[in-house]
């Protein structure tokens, strides 16, 4: 079954008598309505893009059109007709929709009107934000009022001198809109018909699994799409392939991001030297932005109509995609059914159950997840400020106790050997992970502030992404000047703090972007490690561009560049605003 409705034009003049022979037989039936239409007339509105066409597998079901009158004062909507083959499917409420869409977009500052007999009209108008009026709220338009001349109930109308008849009058002011004025935010599921095509983000799991489920009810034509940005193996990724199809999607696609999250994120945290609130390397959450740009991506690519997530109303990853989706793809339509309609997790299982879904959502004590640059885990202790985590909660366990050596070298900034092998940054951080994580190294509590104001404590292992930015820095410090270094920690810090709250697409991040780059210019060079359970040792670095091996001078040691007497003279310089200072202060105390 597919369901278009869409907005008419030229070649769909060929309708026009069929459609009102369909018109003048519903009249016929009912007794009453205005039953005869002339075909000349249905074409031009066809032609002026002035009519909504409805079609049900192909085949012409239904139509409307819109006329305007007193100098664009009124718009009325008329000739609503479903053809009796493709009644009972929802159709009217669809074309409904659409005409008063059309009617909006064309005259947004015009009354938009409508008179009919029919209870199911007058349900679907009031949705919509029409209310009851009397005739004299509406056009005094002669020409209107002459089309009611073929209704049998005309003489009604006459006898009343158009007071009253047995229609309804509905009207629409702009200014009083109880649909757009109090849903214009809500570009939600009201604005879509069944059929059209969703992007749904899945992830596999109860929350993604209840959405996918509940589109799919809903008549919706679902495609799920999950973005891979290192935090799956490929036997997971094709369970969870296997999952969506088994449920109903019509389509799976899974979309490797590993290098372009590298290229344009991974990197520059490094360069920077990121960590939230010196603690967190933003393992899970810098990887939400790229999901969302990558799902915005393919649903344009594949004419997506809406896209949705499984995210609840709490946490900042709706913030992350909902901002993503509205940048990248205004015109889709964002869907969060559990935020939406408030569903619970027991509500959520229940529902799959009672459709047939019956696959074991056991919730697990800890939630897990795992990225590239990190993992991050939740349970009952990180809801508290005071309960310790405990070992058995972190996903990787010591296995290692005798230290060992690590060397890492860097080229521009850029992680590009681990222990003297060669590789690239992906495949040297999955290396350092693999290695340190056998130490337990890299776990750590984060407290942090939400999007949305709330505080969170959240407990992570980062093994890889630790080592690599304390290495980084160690060898920035012998390298940069102290102003580099200063600068870099500002920038670096604002960095972060942004990439967290959802500004990546601001501008200003490729600015600091440029600025972290330019530094790392000469950062060309070998560091040192010794890992211990539970902990690492940074040893030294070795470059050609480390600053202490100058032969100008040495920290502490003999210098050849100046003399005794011109550190006298600097002093004397350096120290001639504090002298004012404190000088004024002591001839005003005098």
């Amino acid at each position: 079954m597919r369901i278009k409705v869409r907005v008419s034009h030229e070649e769909d003049t060929k309708y026009a008598s069929l459609i009102c022979k369909k018109i003048q037989e519903s009249a016929k039936i009912r007794g009453t309505g205005i039953a005869k239409k002339d075909p000349e007339y249905i074409k031009s509105k066809m032609i002026n893009g002035n009519a909504v066409m409805a079609f049900y597998n192909g085949k012409i079901a239904g139509f409307i059109y819109l006329e305007v009158y007193q100098n664009k004062e009124f718009v009325v909507n008329s000739g609503l007709i479903v053809f009796p083959e493709f009644r009972k499917k929802g159709l009217a409420n669809i074309i409904k929709i659409e005409i008063f869409k059309l009617s909006r977009k064309k005259f947004p500052n015009s009354k938009i009107f409508s008179i009919t007999t029919s209870h199911s009209v007058i349900k679907m108008n009031t949705k919509l934000g029409f209310n009851p009026v009397s005739f004299s709220e509406l056009t005094n338009s002669e020409e209107f009022w002459k089309g009611c001349k073929s209704c049998a109930n005309f003489d009604i109308l006459t006898r009343n001198q158009r007071n009253m008849c047995l229609c309804t009058g509905l009207l629409y002011k702009p200014s009083e809109s109880s649909y757009e004025d109090k849903n214009v935010q809500k570009k939600n599921i009201d604005n879509l018909i069944r059929g059209d095509k969703i992007i749904l983000a899945y992830s596999g799991g109860l929350d993604t699994s209840y959405c996918l489920k509940y589109l799919l009810q809903k008549g919706y034509n679902v495609h799920t799409v999950i973005i891979n940005t290192g935090g799956f193996k490929e036997e997971e990724l094709k369970k969870i392939e296997e999952r969506a199809l088994n449920i109903g999607s019509q389509s799976h696609k899974t979309i490797d991001a590993i290098e372009d999250y590298y290229q344009n994120c991974i990197k520059y945290l490094i360069f920077g030297n990121i960590l939230k609130n010196n603690t967190y390397p933003l393992s899970v959450s810098s990887e939400r932005i790229f999901h969302a740009i990558k799902i915005a991506q393919y649903a344009t690519f594949i004419k997506a109509k809406a896209i949705a997530h499984g995210s609840t109303g709490a946490g900042n990853d709706q913030i992350r995609f909902d901002i993503a989706f509205q940048i990248i793809c205004p015109d889709k339509i964002t869907l969060s059914p559990i935020r939406d309609l408030r569903i619970s997790r027991t509500e959520e299982i229940q529902y799959l159950r009672n459709s047939g879904i019956s696959i074991c959502w056991n919730e697990a004590e800890y939630s897990i997840n795992k990225g590239i640059w990190g993992t991050s885990i939740g349970g009952k202790e990180t809801l508290t400020s005071y309960q310790d985590f405990p070992d058995e909660a972190y996903p990787t366990k010591l296995s290692r106790k005798k230290s060992e050596n690590l060397e890492l070298e860097f080229e521009k900034g850029e992680l590009v050997s681990v222990n003297k092998e060669k590789g690239k940054a992906i495949k040297n951080i999955l290396k350092i992970e693999k290695i340190a994580s056998q130490f337990a190294i890299g776990r750590g509590i984060h407290i942090g502030d939400t999007i949305l104001g709330i505080k969170g404590r959240v407990a992570f292992e980062a093994s890889a992404a630790i080592i690599i930015i304390k290495a980084h820095h160690l060898l920035e410090k012998h390298i940069l000047t102290k102003w580099q270094l200063h600068w870099k920690e500002q920038l670096s810090n604002w960095y972060g703090i942004l990439l967290h709250e959802a500004q990546y697409l601001d501008p200003v991040m490729r600015d600091i972007e440029m600025f972290l780059t330019s530094t790392q210019k000469r950062l060309t060079g070998t560091v040192y490690i010794i890992l211990h359970p539970y902990r690492f040792h940074l040893i030294g670095i070795k470059s050609k561009f480390d600053l202490m091996e100058s032969n100008m001078a040495k920290y502490g040691e003999m210098n050849y560049s100046w003399t005794a007497e011109d550190v006298k003279g600097f002093t004397k310089i350096l120290s001639n605003q504090m002298k004012m200072y404190h000088n004024l202060n002591k001839n005003k105390k005098k």
